[in-house]
């Protein structure tokens, strides 16, 4: 490059949501920028106006934004390299200056062969006995093409409208080789690769074209992309050369699939499906056939969450540390320690991370949380008791919404009893432990966790009783459930009228 400036881009297609497998390469290129103060750019490839889906871009550019990966430049933001989307750019015929080079000096040819004709072709390929026909440096001498017709012809064929393709002439048995950061070199022979179309006589280029043209002018310093993008590297390379950009060549890295949880094979949106998780950043609504796909954010994901799952999917920083702020990733963050094999998505391991974030707010924010969800269900509690709840219930929470399903038993008295508990815990000598306790509660000037605790062991030891003898016929009649936080901050909590109408519910209700 001209100069030692990182410059990276995300550059995705505006054909639909944003797959999770998009947003970490985001985020990969975004952590490299900023370790080697850098800038981070975000350029819309829309280059196959075939495949355009309406909202896909905003759904592209809110959920970068959700994450924290935002652009230094690029669309929707500006700056000195634009316009960012190709589709712009295209208008200006800044690509076609391009492919008249690539044409002049010979590296690419006009091909006129119609979509029918090179369906017959391969076809006629398959029947032969050879499925994966190519255009290239065999076959094209016997297609339709300005290296079979003479130059008249062509300039006929130009000037009277005939549609064409131009594609780039690669040369026969030549290496390509080049040095991918975190695949090492790569060796591939020009006799296996076909003649790739550039540039359509709609004006439109097509992605191999648009891709190295912008990634020139816009000084891109690196492209970190997926792993599917690499059987086109040798073709970009070879591209670089025949336009004269070879010294200015930016360096490749290749990120490592995204693998389904179960099997192989890359990940999917159907295997979300299938298996119950979101594999978009955000929900998605397409409104040309309305198809629906549920979101991380939705959900209930915490986007800090979110990316650090994303950022241990292909890379490991070589610690035992787990939980890093985008800040804290930047600074570890290698294209070095970024793995070469496919990366195996663990949803269980996705909630973990989620529940980890939930733990480090403070109670006071959990509590604001509660406090907000009881109002949804007409409920009205103090932030003092929403907070003491939160901080008792919180180890037993994955998401946000967790904290109303865990603490609804401190605003509604049980209806229904654990049957497990019921049939193995409660019998007439748990009943009468119940009574005695229920005499001793009675009496307590203070209700609280100490007094209660006290007046509970104390009772225990009495009766040279172990705990399990009392205490889930206790929990069965205060709360209806088999398991819980301790009883004591729960009881304490409810306050000793709510505490002991409960137990006498249970008296009457459960079986004598």
């Amino acid at each position: 490059m001209e100069s030692n400036t990182v410059r990276v881009r995300f550059a995705p297609s505006p054909t639909g949501p944003l797959h999770m497998g998009g947003v970490r390469t985001a985020l990969y290129n975004y952590l490299f920028a900023k370790k080697h103060k850098g800038e981070f750019i975000l350029r819309v490839e829309d280059t196959d106006q075939t495949r355009f889906v309406p909202g896909a871009e905003k759904y592209i550019i809110d959920s970068l934004k959700w994450c924290g990966i935002l652009p230094d430049e690029g669309q929707g933001i500006g700056g000195n390299y634009g316009p960012y989307r190709q589709s712009e750019r295209k208008e200006s015929g800044l690509y076609k200056k391009y492919v008249e080079q690539l044409l002049a000096s010979g590296h690419a040819y006009y091909a006129f062969d119609t979509s029918e004709q090179l369906e017959a072709v391969r076809e006629l390929a398959k029947q032969a006995g050879s499925p994966n026909w190519q255009y290239n440096h065999v076959t094209r001498n016997s297609m339709r093409n300005s290296l079979t017709l003479s130059g008249e012809e062509v300039e006929k064929l130009l000037a009277a409208g005939e549609p064409y393709v131009v594609r780039i002439k690669l040369p026969r048995n030549e290496e390509v080789k080049f040095e991918d950061i975190i695949r090492g070199w790569v060796k591939v022979n020009t006799n296996n690769m076909d003649d790739k179309v550039l540039f359509k006589s709609d004006g439109m280029p097509t992605y191999h074209m648009a891709n190295i043209v912008d990634d020139h002018l816009m000084k891109i310093s690196h492209v970190i992309r997926g792993e599917e993008w690499l059987p086109s590297a040798p073709l970009h390379l070879l591209m670089y050369r025949y336009l004269g950009w070879e010294d200015t060549m930016p360096k490749f890295a290749h990120l490592p699939l995204l693998l389904k949880p179960d099997g192989n094979g890359k990940l999917s949106k159907r295997d979300g499906d299938r298996l119950g998780f979101p594999v978009f950043p955000l929900e998605w609504n397409n409104p040309e056939n309305g198809d629906s796909f549920s979101g991380y954010r939705e959900k209930g994901y915490f986007p800090e969450a979110f990316v650090n799952m994303l950022a241990f999917l292909g890379w490991n920083p070589g610690t035992d540390q787990e939980l890093f702020t985008l800040e804290e990733l930047s600074e570890a963050f290698s294209l070095e320690k970024v793995h070469k094999a496919g990366a195996r998505y663990d949803h269980d391991k996705t909630k973990w991370f989620n529940q980890q974030y939930l733990r480090k707010l403070s109670d006071e924010q959990l509590g604001e949380s509660l406090q907000s969800q009881a109002a949804e269900h007409n409920i009205t509690i103090d932030l003092a008791k929403a907070t003491s709840i939160a901080n008792l219930i919180k180890d037993r929470a994955v998401f946000l919404r967790d904290l109303w399903n865990e603490s609804s038993v401190f605003f509604v008295a049980p209806t229904e009893y654990d049957e497990k508990t019921t049939s193995k815990k409660w019998n007439a000598e748990s009943r009468s432990y119940l009574i005695d306790l229920r005499e001793i509660f009675s009496n307590l000037e203070n209700f609280n966790i100490e007094s209660i605790e006290k007046a509970f062991k104390t009772y225990l030891e009495s009766k040279e009783l172990g705990f399990g003898k009392v205490g889930p016929a206790f929990r069965l009649a205060v709360t209806g459930a088999g398991m819980g936080p301790s009883m004591f901050e729960v009881c304490a909590i409810l306050g000793k009228e709510e505490s002991l109408a409960r137990i006498n519910t249970a008296l009457e209700k459960l079986p004598a």
